[in-house]
């Protein structure tokens, strides 16, 4: 994880116009990352209200926050138009006040990190088999490719949500606001969503949450909160060619080849059912209405092309 997430505007301009910022060129543009990606960002560059570096290093990790606010509607002729009104999910934004959510993000970080700290695993609250696989993800020696901290954190938070919040009461009050918002986006279908920059290895997220999953659905099949069943949906066949390593039984799987599973949890790993598609695969398929000569030739067709001794049926199983 970086300590700047992103290039601030007008960056180009600045790096060349030295005389306009001083020596931004000697300070910021020299040494923009502060932090190692494989710890908690500990530091980062201050930029003012307009998104430019002030030159001044700040010793904390910087809050989540939008850069960008949303812009006022634009005035039309035949009277004012009606603004968009963005929803925090519990109902709170209107017209005249929005409310954003960053603060939500950071109590929830700062919870995050408090539990990270905890020396005694039986305060953490989870299953034995999270806690190894917590463990193995923080301490084992990789031999080759190592899970970032922005990578581990992701998990901790999903793992935080689900296992420990249900049990400490004053969490209640984030598992009800994503209540509110899920209710409200989609009563029925609840959702969470895990916000990384790219590059971030969403990827091997997506690999470390199967796992999770599975090996606690394996070991506990009477819990509600887990399961061995995952639907992948894509953006494309590019993509989905892509996440076959997510795929237990794939040669080149994640979980054997980045070590992201001790050893004796591999088994319960291969039990898990991955089913990675593309979103074209959910899209309403075109109707087309068929006299009733047209119908019957499309039955008829059908038939020959199941038919073991059609020539289109030997093609096909040759």
């Amino acid at each position: 994880m970086l300590a700047l997430p992103f290039a601030p505007r007008g960056w180009r301009r600045c790096r060349s116009s030295t005389h306009h910022l001083g020596k931004m060129t000697d300070t910021f543009f020299a040494r923009p990352i502060q932090n190692s990606p494989y710890e908690c960002p500990a530091r980062h560059w201050e930029l003012d209200a307009e998104g430019q570096p002030t030159q001044r290093l700040v010793e904390s990790r910087r809050r989540a926050e939008f850069i960008t606010p949303i812009p006022p509607p634009r005035k039309r002729k035949g009277g004012a138009q009606k603004g968009f009104v963005f929803d925090e999910g519990q109902g709170l934004s209107s017209e005249r006040q929005q409310y954003d959510l960053t603060s939500i993000i950071n109590e929830v970080r700062g919870h995050v990190s408090e539990w990270r700290h905890l020396p005694n695993e039986r305060d953490w609250l989870v299953t034995p088999e999270t806690a190894r696989l917590l463990r193995h993800w923080r301490h084992h020696e990789f031999s080759d490719v190592r899970p970032f901290f922005c990578q581990v954190e992701a998990m901790e938070t999903i793992i935080w949500l689900t296992e420990v919040a249900p049990r400490w009461k004053p969490a209640r009050k984030f598992l009800d606001h994503l209540d509110a918002a899920n209710h409200q986006a989609n009563p029925a279908l609840s959702r969470l969503a895990l916000k990384m920059a790219t590059g971030a290895g969403k990827t091997t997220v997506m690999a470390m949450i199967i796992e999770w999953q599975t090996v606690n659905a394996v070991r506990r099949p009477q819990s509600p909160r887990f399961s061995r069943g995952f639907l992948v949906v894509t953006p494309g066949l590019t993509i989905k060619d892509r996440l076959r390593v997510l795929q237990p039984q794939d040669p080149d799987s994640y979980y054997t080849n980045r070590e992201l599973v001790p050893p004796d949890m591999r088994g319960d790993v291969a039990k898990a059912i991955v089913v990675i598609t593309h979103f074209h695969s959910f899209m309403r398929r075109q109707r087309v209405d068929l006299s009733k000569g047209g119908a019957l030739s499309c039955v008829g067709a059908a038939a020959r092309r199941s038919s073991p001794t059609s020539p289109t049926a030997r093609c096909s199983s040759a």
